[in-house]
């Protein structure tokens, strides 16, 4: 009896190339970028900055390279960022803007939709006084956990912000979802929708290995003077790479090819939720992305593990720690879906 095809639903980060991303990989135009003189990574850094509305980006291996080099060109020993409980720089990156820099996070509860209260944004704020770290930035994650951000809150968040002297970061991991989501709300252009984000933040990182399919990278943007800083850091985190070129072509067929498909992985996350309803003793996020949640009551938490070994069992690959975790990507479809649907019903009938 033959293997049943793999359902990778752990991470939009297991993405193989496809066939046309592999060939404008192999055809990539190759240079030295420690030199900067490699046309490929030259060409996407321009091509990132200019789609998103800012002077210069710089091409890195990793997105957590890109938040480092985002909070330490910002912050200077003994300063500090405010940053959500859940955000992925503060909890997910190995503390490395306090390892590598003596920055500090300024962690806040985060509400339910994934934004902060103003009013603790601004009590965070510390007095310019010596007992005190300075504090320089505001970093917000959007998505965060597959939430969309309210724009309404980025607004007025970023807008505090600035008065208060602050600069601001966006962990845009997956920027372009949340454009995706954003525009299904406005009516308008994911691009669209992708630049009004950004034109909220002084630096924004994005990754093209996650919901964009490319093998490797992300970009930090900003202006020409934070993007020479941050090439600085670059190249002291170990970020420097020769013949980049092979990898930016990737992410550049990414921006090129991939972007407006992302409304497919997000119908196909809504799918899986409405396919888990009714289960008794689960609770179902509704999506916004491609990202979806689902909680188990307290008498099934201890099945967690034994379910996910089911799904392995069919070839079926998910992830759960305090929750079931899903999520959907260029390389899931429709019928992949619903296979996961049906061997999570059957764990549960059984």
């Amino acid at each position: 009896m033959s293997t049943p095809q793999l359902v990778d639903l752990r991470s939009d980060t297991v993405t193989q190339p496809t066939a046309a991303m592999r060939a404008a990989m192999m055809a990539a135009q190759l240079g030295d970028d420690v030199f900067g003189t490699d046309p490929s990574t030259n060409a996407l850094q321009e091509k990132i900055a200019g789609l998103l509305g800012f002077e210069a980006a710089l091409f890195v291996p990793t997105g957590t390279q890109s938040n480092l080099c985002g909070i330490l060109s910002h912050c200077q020993r003994g300063e500090e960022y405010i940053v959500g409980q859940q955000a992925h720089c503060y909890r997910w990156e190995g503390g490395g803007a306090a390892v590598f820099g003596s920055v500090q996070p300024q962690p806040l509860e985060h509400q339910a939709d994934g934004s902060f209260k103003l009013f603790d944004i601004e009590g965070a704020i510390k007095p310019d006084d010596a007992h005190f770290a300075r504090t320089r930035v505001l970093a917000l994650e959007n998505t965060l956990g597959g939430k969309l951000l309210p724009f309404e809150f980025v607004q007025a968040a970023t807008k505090l912000a600035k008065d208060k002297g602050l600069q601001r970061h966006l962990d845009g991991a997956r920027l372009f979802n949340a454009a995706t989501a954003q525009a299904a709300q406005t009516g308008r252009t994911v691009h669209d929708e992708a630049k009004r984000i950004a034109g909220c933040f002084d630096s924004v990182s994005v990754c093209f290995s996650k919901g964009l399919g490319a093998p490797v990278g992300s970009a930090l943007c900003g202006t020409r003077e934070f993007i020479a800083r941050a090439h600085r850091i670059r190249k002291m985190a170990g970020g420097g790479m020769r013949q980049s070129g092979l990898l930016a072509a990737a992410a550049s067929h990414a921006l090129d090819h991939h972007v407006e498909r992302l409304a497919q992985d997000h119908a196909l996350a809504r799918r899986l939720g409405e396919g888990l309803e009714g289960i008794p003793g689960l609770t179902v996020e509704a999506p916004h992305s491609n990202i979806i949640f689902v909680d188990m009551s307290d008498e099934l938490k201890p099945r967690m593990n034994e379910l996910l070994a089911h799904l392995k069992s069919q070839n079926i690959l998910a992830t759960g720690l305090y929750k079931l975790r899903f999520v959907t990507h260029l390389d899931v479809d429709e019928a992949g879906v619903e296979r996961a649907v049906a061997a999570i019903r059957q764990f549960f009938r059984a």
